[in-house]
């Protein structure tokens, strides 16, 4: 029996595309790029406040720059969901995603000298896909971090135990498997990033086209 339709830019196969992006560029930043983190603004805040109180001021603007980007990708994913909601020639999120793509498509070939403003743009890129992929198949999840993900996953394995319900332990399936896709990403965002340096990244913008191309077909059955 064939699953309920959803819309693509909602289902499993292009979250998947979207974690591993997720885990790439925050191994890619930390590796390549000076040790800052993309994806999760919390390490960032927690340095700018240790370099801030420590009087290191230059050290501190590298983790605030990215921040205040994240801001302005939130902000613009609203935009652009408000503008073209209701296109019916591209899904706004695909919008967002190809814009993501020519972002780091551009990163790529910025020297290392430029990290504070790669750092900056890949942080944009990712404030831009936390805020506009926040659903899988009807329950919330994030492609640019984990912590949230291991909460649901673990809570609706515990209903499970607790209820032998099976929805709760395949909604708890669906969040570890975006949490090992996310950390595979990462893996592999290190394992390039050794090998290509700045290059990398256009691993990263070839999953994102991938995903792109996916959300074109407009719907998917329900994965599982």
């Amino acid at each position: 029996m064939a699953g309920r339709r959803i819309q693509m830019s909602d289902s499993m196969r292009v979250a998947l595309l979207l974690a591993i992006a997720g885990g790439f560029l925050d191994a890619y930043t930390y590796v390549t790029r000076g040790g800052v983190f993309a994806n999760a603004q919390t390490g960032n805040i927690v340095l700018f406040g240790v370099y801030l109180f420590e009087g290191n001021f230059i050290e501190a603007k590298d983790y605030l720059a990215p921040i205040f980007a994240f801001f302005i990708g939130i902000i613009t994913a609203e935009m652009i969901k408000s503008r073209f909601r209701g296109s019916r020639t591209f899904h706004w999120r695909q919008i967002v995603v190809l814009i993501e793509f020519a972002v780091l498509a551009a990163a790529a070939f910025m020297p290392q000298s430029y990290d504070t403003s790669v750092n900056v743009l890949i942080s944009f890129v990712c404030s831009l896909q936390v805020e506009s992929f926040r659903k899988v198949e009807g329950s919330p999840f994030a492609t640019t971090m984990c912590t949230g993900n291991l909460r649901s996953a673990t809570e609706h394995l515990y209903n499970y135990h607790k209820s032998r319900d099976l929805a709760a332990l395949k909604n708890s399936g669906r969040y570890f498997l975006v949490i090992a896709l996310f950390t595979l990403g990462a893996g592999i965002g290190a394992a390039l990033s050794k090998i290509f340096h700045i290059k990398a990244v256009l691993f990263a913008a070839a999953l994102l086209l991938s995903a792109a191309i996916l959300m074109a077909k407009g719907t998917d059955s329900e994965s599982f």
